[in-house]
């Protein structure tokens, strides 16, 4: 590069060195890490002077992650440079560029696969602002930007190497309605999961009930599958096929996050209705994990076989608590029930003798 060596011969480089390619190209390598450092001094700076002016953080995140990823552009270019002037023989300069432009690739997919995730993100935490950006269909979005940065990765990554991208394309195709008869399920369960990302019948949070009898709290939603967490802590994945095809009942939706608890008791005819009712409620009203809004409430049901049946109708801000809530109602119920002297009856059979059997 006849640029190149008058540039080193006016710094006073002896003519050996300054035609010499491998000198050349370690000159290359060493001023583009000296450019790279420059430059992203200067535009950190200006990008700084810039985010100060501004109220949110989300200048200030994208600016830390442009710093690695603008040095690596450069000193990519540096190296690219320097590969040239070597003029490597063969396929290995092939193979040089090759790999040089996959790390390019990659590292641009990287940064722009966390500034659409922190963009994302910033949209979803204003979501109020907005009907299509919230809790719910923020895994929705984040998923297909994921799948479409994938895609355009993959196509450069064929033009780096010089692959035919229209041969690819048909033979993915081919190898795409193959897959797709072999693999009806994940199919399935992909158009299924966007549709529940899409409709959110449910959140992450949310405690709901399956067909199955299955209760638990969802903890991710994916287009492939979903999980929820028991009451046994254990975490139970199901594909979204079937989540689409069940009945599911939310616990959590509603006007309101709050979950209902039904204790339903039992007090022998003869007791006196009106104490039953004042005990139940009381002992609602004076449980630290009952609501006050709405109030509790006690319903007499029904005339049971054994006894009056009613019910305690309260409910919880936390539905995982349910559980344990239920626990301690039941506990004070019986306490105080035998305090107050009211009888819970129970199945018995009374047997009359009409004649006893005379020995023989």
């Amino acid at each position: 590069m006849q640029g190149l060596e008058t540039f080193l011969s006016q710094f006073g480089v002896p003519e050996t060195l300054a035609t010499n390619r491998l000198f050349q190209a370690a000159v290359v390598v060493v001023l583009s890490i000296l450019t790279a450092k420059i430059a992203d001094w200067v535009i950190s700076r200006m990008i700084t002077r810039w985010a100060r002016k501004t109220v949110t953080d989300l200048d200030d995140r994208i600016l830390e992650m442009l710093h690695r990823p603008l040095f690596l552009f450069v000193l990519i270019g540096g190296l690219a440079l320097a590969a040239d002037l070597l003029q490597l023989e063969g396929g290995l300069q092939k193979i040089t560029f090759g790999v040089l432009g996959t790390i390019a690739v990659f590292t641009a997919f990287s940064l722009v696969m966390r500034v659409s995730r922190l963009a994302l993100e910033t949209l979803g935490q204003h979501g109020d602002r907005s009907r299509f950006f919230d809790e719910r269909t923020l895994p929705l979005f984040r998923n297909l930007s994921n799948v479409m940065l994938l895609g355009v990765a993959a196509y450069f990554l064929f033009l780096v190497w010089g692959l035919d991208v229209t041969a690819w394309l048909a033979s993915a195709g081919i190898i795409g309605i193959a897959v797709g008869f072999g693999a009806q399920d994940t199919v399935a369960n992909f158009f299924a999961g966007v549709f529940i990302l899409a409709d959110a019948p449910y959140k992450i949070g949310d405690f709901i009930v399956l067909d199955s009898g299955e209760r638990g709290q969802i903890t991710h939603i994916g287009l492939r599958s979903t999980r929820l967490l028991t009451q046994d802590d254990i975490e139970v994945t199901v594909p979204n096929a079937v989540m689409g095809n069940t009945k599911i009942v939310n616990e959590t939706g509603g006007p309101t996050q709050k979950a209902r608890i039904r204790i339903k008791v039992e007090c022998a005819y003869g007791s006196d209705i009106d104490q039953v009712k004042r005990v139940l409620l009381d002992i609602a009203i004076h449980h630290d994990g009952v609501c006050v809004d709405p109030e509790p409430r006690v319903r007499f049901r029904v005339f049971g076989a054994s006894g009056l049946a009613l019910e305690l109708l309260c409910w919880i801000d936390e539905p995982v608590l349910r559980g344990m809530i239920t626990d301690a109602l039941n506990t004070e119920v019986y306490r105080r029930f035998n305090e107050e002297q009211i009888e819970i009856p129970y199945a018995k059979q009374d047997l009359y003798v009409k004649e006893m059997p005379r020995g023989g």
